[in-house]
């Protein structure tokens, strides 16, 4: 069982130093707001543009005091991730940059079916303009077909790939606003045009460690990266070797947004709990690859790594 964890991240500058804070929210909070994206477009949003000055005294003083800081930072987690970062979202926009949200999670119905979803309405208070944001956190491991062109990148479960979801975000989910329907219910709600959209994903792309994958286009170019391998490879001689995982953490959700640092030496039967999951029921696992940093006095994660059960991504998926 890991005990209190230790975070650092970089507020201002990736290159800077790092800032400690304790509290998963502050941390996470930190994370989302200067984290590299999976998605290039002229709608993408980087609220690292639209940090107010005080940002960084305002996130030190919520680790101090998480109570005094906004609910969120001190209420249990939602179980599922695309949840929590919702609500992480929202707690950026509003605590954070000080922005105003006027709707979220607005369904959109038409011709006797639901449409789609909003999932933020804002208001800019650099321009005063109003702005729908759509936003997603993904985590994609790049697969190789033999004699086609390029990998492709699916999600953990293989139900989700990097560019069918780059072509929703950008083709529909981001488009919502200029159907009738929507611009005669935010009407109605005194919302009116023009609506400038906005795309937010993050994320890691995980590329295999058996052979040299290409980046795929989209993302940014300093993407956060990692690597998965099959959960047989670990057993192979030259590849990972016996004493391969002595320094892996398995990380849960809400913990795979940002990087991981704790203060004690990693545990060893956690690491072979998860990879037994692996193994005995095909669940994918991620780990945090961990190294001493004496300076601070803490072990940080250097890499991540997805272990994988190996019928992934199942022959129906590879597309």
């Amino acid at each position: 069982m890991l005990r209190r964890m230790n975070q650092q991240l970089p507020l201002t500058d990736t290159n800077s130093a790092r800032i400690p804070f304790r509290v998963p929210a502050v941390r996470h909070l930190a994370w989302m707001c200067r984290v590299p994206q999976l998605i290039s477009s002229p709608m993408e949003f980087d609220p690292g543009n639209y940090l107010p000055a005080d940002a960084e005294a305002r996130l030190r003083t919520w680790d101090a005091q998480p109570d005094r800081g906004p609910a969120m930072l001190t209420e249990l987690p939602a179980k599922r991730l695309g949840l929590y970062f919702e609500r992480l979202y929202a707690c950026m926009m509003e605590d954070v940059l000080g922005w105003e949200i006027l709707l979220q999670n607005q369904p959109i119905r038409g011709e006797g079916r639901t449409l789609g979803e909003l999932d933020f309405i804002v208001r800019n208070p650099a321009d005063g303009l109003i702005e729908h944001h759509e936003i997603a956190v993904k985590f994609y491991l790049g697969y190789p077909r033999a004699n086609r062109d390029g990998p492709l990148w699916y999600g953990p479960n293989a139900r989700d790939r990097l560019d069918l979801k780059s072509a929703k975000m950008t083709d529909h989910q981001s488009q919502l606003t200029e159907r009738p329907e929507t611009r005669d219910l935010l009407a109605s709600l005194g919302i009116s045009a023009p609506i400038r959209p906005r795309l937010f994903m993050p994320g890691y792309l995980f590329y295999p460690r058996r052979i040299q994958l290409s980046s795929p286009s989209g993302p940014a170019a300093n993407h956060l990266r990692g690597s998965w391998l099959y959960i047989d490879e670990l057993d192979q001689p030259g590849l990972a070797g016996p004493d391969s995982t002595q320094h892996w953490v398995p990380l849960v959700k809400p913990h795979w947004l940002g990087p991981w640092h704790q203060d004690h030496v990693p545990a060893r039967q956690p690491t072979e709990d998860a990879l037994e999951m692996v193994r005995s029921r095909a669940i994918p696992r991620l780990f945090a690859i961990m190294e001493p940093d004496k300076a601070e006095g803490v072990w940080r994660e250097t890499n991540r790594v997805f272990v994988m059960p190996g019928a992934w991504p199942g022959e129906p998926n590879h597309g």
